[in-house]
């Protein structure tokens, strides 16, 4: 199974270094030196990464072949993609490769149908759930454990207890003029 790991930003230095867009909760495992990626376009590679370093907060990479600004800048907008073993885990219990998620159903703890996963959003705070509602909507749910309370491989399924005006317009509005 092919994953997106990474995506290649803007050239760093003149010695063919990118920074790149981590997609990945284990870059240390998939964007290692040595590791061959397939790319999208795949015109493109396959890249295998000869260095990798962080700098400022963000991860630099030199690619086999890439010796120059110019070369680097050609890369740019490249997306990584690593080979992984569809049986593969995450290392901790409670987490989750995209591909395991995608095509979940998602039921309210009362077992009220929500929808499908369709899509996961990686945001700096936290990810979201893009679901497919069964009348062709969309409805954003924040993947926190207060809200997405169980993920079921087993059954295909994703358990939520959202809060008031999430996936409804049902919202409970607290104002302090109604007290006066």
């Amino acid at each position: 199974m092919q994953l997106v790991v990474a995506r290649i930003g803007r050239a760093h230095g003149i010695k063919g270094e990118v920074t790149v867009e981590v997609r990945t909760d284990e870059p240390e495992l998939r964007l290692a030196p040595g590791a061959v990626l397939a790319t999208d376009p795949a015109e493109t590679g396959p890249l295998t990464i000869e260095t990798g370093r962080v700098h400022s907060g963000r991860l630099l990479l030199r690619f086999e072949g890439v010796t120059d600004r110019n070369a680097a800048e050609a890369l740019r907008n490249t997306l990584l993609i690593a080979e992984v073993d569809p049986e593969e885990l995450p290392e901790e219990e409670d987490e989750y490769y995209d591909h395991q998620l995608i095509d979940l159903d998602v039921v309210t703890k009362d077992g009220a149908e929500v929808g499908r996963i369709t899509e996961i959003s990686h945001l700096p705070s936290q990810d979201l759930f893009i679901v497919e509602r069964p009348d062709g909507s969309e409805v954003m749910i924040p993947f926190v454990e207060e809200i997405v309370t169980e993920i079921d491989l087993r059954e295909q399924r994703a358990v939520i207890d959202p809060p008031a005006g999430l996936i409804d317009d049902r919202a409970e509005i607290a104002s302090s003029r109604d007290e006066a």
